[in-house]
Protein backbone atom coordinates (compact mmCIF):
# COMPACT_ATOMS: atom_id res chain seq x y z
CA UNK A 1 0.00 0.00 0.00
CA UNK A 2 1.46 3.69 -1.18
CA UNK A 3 1.42 5.71 2.09
CA UNK A 4 2.47 9.35 1.72
CA UNK A 5 3.11 11.17 4.84
CA UNK A 6 3.88 15.01 5.00
CA UNK A 7 5.49 16.81 7.97
CA UNK A 8 7.59 19.95 8.77
CA UNK A 9 4.88 22.56 8.72
CA UNK A 10 4.17 25.22 11.99
CA UNK A 11 4.34 28.83 12.45
CA UNK A 12 7.05 31.22 11.18
CA UNK A 13 7.83 34.72 11.14
CA UNK A 14 7.47 36.63 7.38
CA UNK A 15 11.03 36.45 5.95
CA UNK A 16 11.53 33.01 7.89
CA UNK A 17 12.06 29.12 6.34
CA UNK A 18 10.30 25.65 7.22
CA UNK A 19 11.31 22.45 5.53
CA UNK A 20 8.57 20.24 4.97
CA UNK A 21 9.75 16.43 4.60
CA UNK A 22 7.06 14.07 2.75
CA UNK A 23 7.90 10.25 3.79
CA UNK A 24 6.99 7.48 1.31
CA UNK A 25 6.49 3.91 1.47
CA UNK A 26 4.63 1.37 -0.10
CA UNK A 27 6.75 1.97 -3.45
CA UNK A 28 7.15 -0.39 -6.20
CA UNK A 29 7.04 2.01 -9.34
CA UNK A 30 10.27 2.38 -11.39
CA UNK A 31 9.01 5.72 -12.48
CA UNK A 32 7.32 8.38 -10.28
CA UNK A 33 6.82 12.01 -9.94
CA UNK A 34 6.26 13.64 -5.93
CA UNK A 35 4.88 17.19 -5.76
CA UNK A 36 3.93 19.45 -3.06
CA UNK A 37 0.59 20.97 -3.49
CA UNK A 38 -1.05 23.80 -1.12
CA UNK A 39 -4.28 25.13 -0.55
CA UNK A 40 -4.94 28.45 0.95
CA UNK A 41 -8.65 28.98 2.78
CA UNK A 42 -10.94 29.88 0.46
CA UNK A 43 -8.77 29.05 -2.40
CA UNK A 44 -8.11 26.35 -4.90
CA UNK A 45 -5.41 23.58 -4.80
CA UNK A 46 -2.29 24.95 -6.43
CA UNK A 47 0.85 23.46 -7.60
CA UNK A 48 3.98 24.11 -5.74
CA UNK A 49 6.97 22.14 -7.06
CA UNK A 50 7.24 18.65 -8.20
CA UNK A 51 10.40 16.03 -8.86
CA UNK A 52 10.82 13.20 -11.31
CA UNK A 53 12.47 10.21 -9.75
CA UNK A 54 13.66 9.15 -13.04
CA UNK A 55 16.24 12.23 -13.73
CA UNK A 56 15.89 14.30 -11.01
CA UNK A 57 13.93 16.64 -12.92
CA UNK A 58 12.55 19.69 -10.61
CA UNK A 59 9.71 22.33 -11.18
CA UNK A 60 8.63 24.95 -9.51
CA UNK A 61 5.11 27.51 -9.62
CA UNK A 62 6.45 31.11 -10.26
CA UNK A 63 5.12 32.03 -7.08
CA UNK A 64 7.72 30.00 -5.46
CA UNK A 65 10.83 30.44 -7.67
CA UNK A 66 14.35 31.31 -6.10
CA UNK A 67 12.58 30.73 -2.16
CA UNK A 68 11.38 27.16 -2.60
CA UNK A 69 13.85 23.88 -3.27
CA UNK A 70 12.47 20.25 -3.75
CA UNK A 71 15.14 17.81 -2.94
CA UNK A 72 14.67 13.73 -2.78
CA UNK A 73 17.07 11.51 -0.65
CA UNK A 74 16.62 8.19 -2.42
CA UNK A 75 18.05 6.25 0.64
CA UNK A 76 15.14 7.43 2.99
CA UNK A 77 12.16 7.39 0.39
CA UNK A 78 11.45 11.16 1.79
CA UNK A 79 11.34 14.40 -0.47
CA UNK A 80 12.12 17.61 1.17
CA UNK A 81 10.65 21.45 0.25
CA UNK A 82 12.88 23.61 1.81
CA UNK A 83 10.92 26.83 2.01
CA UNK A 84 12.87 30.12 2.36
CA UNK A 85 11.96 33.92 2.53
CA UNK A 86 8.13 32.85 3.40
CA UNK A 87 5.64 35.55 2.97
CA UNK A 88 2.08 36.09 4.40
CA UNK A 89 0.41 34.58 1.15
CA UNK A 90 2.42 31.15 1.55
CA UNK A 91 0.37 30.47 4.20
CA UNK A 92 -2.03 26.99 3.65
CA UNK A 93 -1.99 23.80 3.74
CA UNK A 94 0.70 21.57 2.01
CA UNK A 95 0.44 18.19 0.39
CA UNK A 96 2.59 16.44 -1.00
CA UNK A 97 1.66 13.84 -3.91
CA UNK A 98 2.80 10.93 -6.40
CA UNK A 99 2.03 10.40 -9.79
CA UNK A 100 3.28 7.02 -10.39
CA UNK A 101 2.00 7.06 -14.41
CA UNK A 102 4.79 7.03 -16.64
CA UNK A 103 6.81 10.42 -17.42
CA UNK A 104 6.79 13.34 -18.09
CA UNK A 105 5.92 14.86 -14.61
CA UNK A 106 5.10 17.93 -13.84
CA UNK A 107 2.61 20.01 -11.72
CA UNK A 108 0.29 19.71 -14.58
CA UNK A 109 -0.63 16.33 -14.21
CA UNK A 110 -3.15 14.05 -12.41
CA UNK A 111 -1.05 12.29 -8.84
CA UNK A 112 -2.82 9.22 -7.94
CA UNK A 113 -1.84 9.22 -3.97
CA UNK A 114 -1.96 11.82 -1.44
CA UNK A 115 -0.60 12.51 1.69
CA UNK A 116 -2.45 14.35 5.17
CA UNK A 117 -1.93 17.90 4.82
CA UNK A 118 0.41 19.64 6.66
CA UNK A 119 -0.37 23.46 8.13
CA UNK A 120 1.80 26.60 7.25
CA UNK A 121 1.55 29.68 8.61
CA UNK A 122 3.16 32.59 7.98
CA UNK A 123 2.52 35.58 10.32
CA UNK A 124 3.67 39.16 9.18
Amino acid sequence: EVQLQASGGGLVQAGGSLRLSCAASGFTFDDYGIGWFRQAPGKEREGVSCISSNDGSTYYADSVKGRFTISSDNAKNTVYLQMNSLKPEDTAVYYCAADVRPPPYGLGYEYDYWGQGTLVTVSS
